[in-house]
């Protein structure tokens, strides 16, 4: 038997992306490994779940990931939609709304497109 363990991001800049990942999501590190050409930093929810997202920060990296047309994305349910939309418009992050859907994306510092949509 399998279940998820994480999804991997690669990111440009590591403080500003945990950051945002806090602000925008609640997601906060649970595990971090160092290794000489790179960190790996896990974030986690509240709720304990066992997925987990995997920030990827090469260390001598300096140009933006390429993320083609950015045809995949991850998805986050929250219980207050509302709430979460105004704090994301606030933020300035939302990059795409489908109000017949009830759903929006909001875009991190290294342009991932994430879904948001209620529980």
């Amino acid at each position: 038997m399998f279940r998820f363990a994480h999804n991997n991001l690669n990111v440009l800049d590591l403080a500003r992306s945990m950051k945002f990942y806090e602000e925008a999501l609640g997601l906060k590190e649970v595990r971090r490994l160092e290794a000489e050409g790179f960190t790996l930093v896990y974030l986690g929810d509240e709720r304990k779940s066992h997925h987990l997202l995997e920030l990827t920060w090469l260390k001598d990296r300096k140009e933006p990931y390429n993320l083609g047309e950015n045809e995949f994305h991850l998805a986050f349910t929250t219980d207050d939609y509302e709430a979460a939309h105004a704090k994301h418009k606030e933020m300035g992050c939302i990059c795409y709304e489908n109000e017949a859907m009830g759903i929006y994306f909001i875009s991190d510092p290294d342009g991932y497109w994430l879904e948001v949509l209620p529980e």
